[in-house]
């Protein structure tokens, strides 16, 4: 005989079922009869196209910059080892004549306290190139003084000499009635009615480039300072003494 154990009856039909969970969006009725709806924030995925455009713009950027400087370290040592093995030297520049064309003192007072100078020389450079690749001169400015007083000056254009080669540069130098007062005047006619002697100075700088290659080097610069003597009655060079100071890069 078979036993039956008592269980308790079970509501709502034997079985207990769960109440499923809400929906993401629930709408909830506040107090005052209005619906609010709640909204969770939207997220969407980045695309990478504009991270890997950037990144490739840079490493161009990059690769670019590198190339530049790679040329131009390369350039720089090439012409470095031109100018190792052409081993330049300075050019000389030297004043080879002086031309006395005109001079006249005038004395502006019968006293003599004050004078007026008119002068015209004709200065004659030698220029000599003794590397073995040309050089290109920019315009030289040459001033001519009397005890430290600037009369006049001249101005020689630019030019460009061969190699191993020498070349001859006029510059001519005017002065138009220049007043000299008191002392100066009086030395300058002093120096030139009793002495027969006038001594000026002539100053000037000359610019050059040594040319390897259509490539120009550093500009170089040479000063030339000449010491004159004029004799006014016989309108000539009675003395020259020249001296350059060297190269100044």
């Amino acid at each position: 005989m078979t036993t039956r154990t008592n269980e308790p009856p079970q509501q709502n039909g034997g079985e207990r079922r769960q109440r499923p969970p809400p929906p993401p969006q629930q709408q909830q009725q506040h107090s005052n009869g209005y619906m609010h709806q709640q909204h969770h924030p939207q997220y969407y995925p980045q695309t990478p196209s504009r991270s890997s455009s950037s990144a490739s713009l840079k490493g161009c950027c990059c690769c670019l910059f590198l190339l530049l400087s790679f040329l131009a370290l390369l350039v720089l040592a090439i012409v470095l080892i031109i100018l190792l093995a052409v081993k330049p030297k300075k050019p000389q520049f030297d004043l080879q004549q002086v031309g006395v064309q005109y001079m006249g003192i005038t004395p502006n007072n019968p006293s003599g306290t004050t004078a007026s100078l008119s002068l015209t020389i004709r200065l004659l450079f030698t220029a000599v190139n003794p590397n073995k690749v040309g050089i290109k001169y920019g315009e030289s400015r040459f001033t001519v003084m009397y005890r430290g007083i600037p009369l006049g000056k001249a101005s020689v254009p630019g030019f460009y000499q061969d190699a191993h080669s020498v070349r001859q540069v006029v510059a001519t130098i005017g002065v138009d009635r220049v007043n000299l007062l008191q002392a100066d005047a009086a030395d300058l006619i002093r120096d030139a009615s009793l002495n027969d002697r006038v001594e000026l100075r002539v100053l000037g700088d000359v610019g050059a480039k040594i040319r390897v290659m259509n490539f120009d080097s550093p500009g170089v610069q040479v000063s030339v300072d000449c010491a004159i003597a004029i004799s006014p009655r016989k309108q000539s060079l009675t003395y020259k003494q020249c001296g350059f100071d060297g190269l100044s890069v």
